[in-house]
């Protein structure tokens, strides 16, 4: 059987043909459906072009438009190449949401596996307005030059440290191992254990979380912490458990709450009782720490709002010139539950 004819490709309509479908100038279009201001088109006009274009249609197109104004309408939020949960999908969608609703587009761009100025070029070729990179450790003090020499006047940096040269949402993880361990060690546990992720891609917030720890235990005069690298895996978990009994651990601060929940599912199959032989702190408060019996005690992290985000970045497009700022991201509090 012969395939198929390849199916035709449409020539898209034009604002010249919107302007004749409505009966009016190719500027009228322009001032309707990029909604300039200070154009006098009654509302029956802008309907009728309105509807011209959706019967035709009819879509701007994005590169003609940015050349006009001078910029793309594009936000660029760059994707860190580490293993990424709901937290992260939440985060974006309401991002992506608040920067569309003050006339932004957001665009997630994938991991580029280079860093510095070679992601900075990359970055660079779509012509964003802004770059907001989003604990991605591919932004460095290179790929802000190239990002600004490229003519991306706004280049914010969200992650633990600041990027010299960009504006800085800074999240503070230390912060969330001090508040977990501090606890633990106020109910008298002393020997604490302190999960890290046997992924490698996490070890940038794991290892803060870890040292926050460290302080506390500092900062308390007394007890001790015992790192304890565990896979996301139910097969390696026992091990794991038997391991951690063995060191006398009392007390274990889990990077976040789904390691706890594998943790305390290893440790109760182990014969350990939570939290009377060792109380588990998690962290990010997930769905799945208060359906854990005993009900997980987690570190809440409580971000900036997505809304104050945008409207961030919306006043520095506005204001390109604006020298680099570092705000607080983060805020880490307790929510105690049954298991420690």
């Amino acid at each position: 059987m012969a395939p198929p004819p390849p199916r035709a490709v449409r020539t898209p309509p034009t604002s010249s043909d919107v302007a004749r479908a409505a009966g009016v100038s190719r500027a009228t279009v322009s001032y309707v459906l990029n909604n300039t201001k200070g154009g006098r088109v009654s509302e029956g006009t802008r309907t009728r072009v309105r509807e011209a274009a959706r019967q035709l249609g009819y879509v701007p197109h994005a590169s003609a438009r940015a050349l006009r104004s001078g910029r793309s309408g594009i936000v660029l939020l760059t994707a860190p190449a580490v293993t990424v949960g709901q937290l992260f999908a939440r985060a974006f969608s309401e991002l992506q949401q608040a920067l569309s609703d003050l006339g932004h587009t957001a665009v997630l761009y994938g991991p580029t596996r280079t860093r510095g100025a070679a992601a900075g070029r990359h970055w660079a070729e779509l012509r964003p307005d802004a770059v907001l990179s989003l604990m991605d450790d591919s932004l460095d003090e290179d790929a802000v030059a190239v990002l600004h020499q490229a003519g991306v006047g706004v280049v914010l940096g969200l992650g633990p440290e600041p990027v010299a040269g960009a504006h800085a949402l800074v999240t503070d993880e230390e912060q969330v191992g001090f508040c977990a361990a501090s606890h633990l060690l106020a109910t008298g546990r002393r020997n604490l254990g302190v999960i890290v992720p046997a992924d490698s891609s996490l070890r940038g917030f794991a290892e803060p979380r870890l040292a926050g720890a460290e302080r506390a235990v500092r900062a308390h005069g007394a007890g001790t912490v015992v790192r304890q690298d565990l896979a996301l895996d139910e097969e390696a978990a026992p091990s794991w458990a038997r391991q951690c009994v063995a060191a006398g651990v009392e007390g274990l601060f889990a990077y976040n709450d789904e390691y706890a929940a594998l943790a305390v599912r290893a440790l109760l199959d182990t014969g350990v009782r939570v939290p009377e032989d060792i109380a588990v702190v998690g962290a990010d408060d997930l769905l799945i720490g208060r359906l854990l019996r005993p009900r997980l005690t987690t570190v809440r992290l409580d971000y900036m709002p997505s809304r104050e985000i945008a409207e961030l970045l919306d006043r520095l497009i506005g204001a390109p010139e604006t020298p680099p700022e570092s705000h607080d991201m983060l805020r880490a509090r307790l929510v105690v539950r049954e298991s420690a």
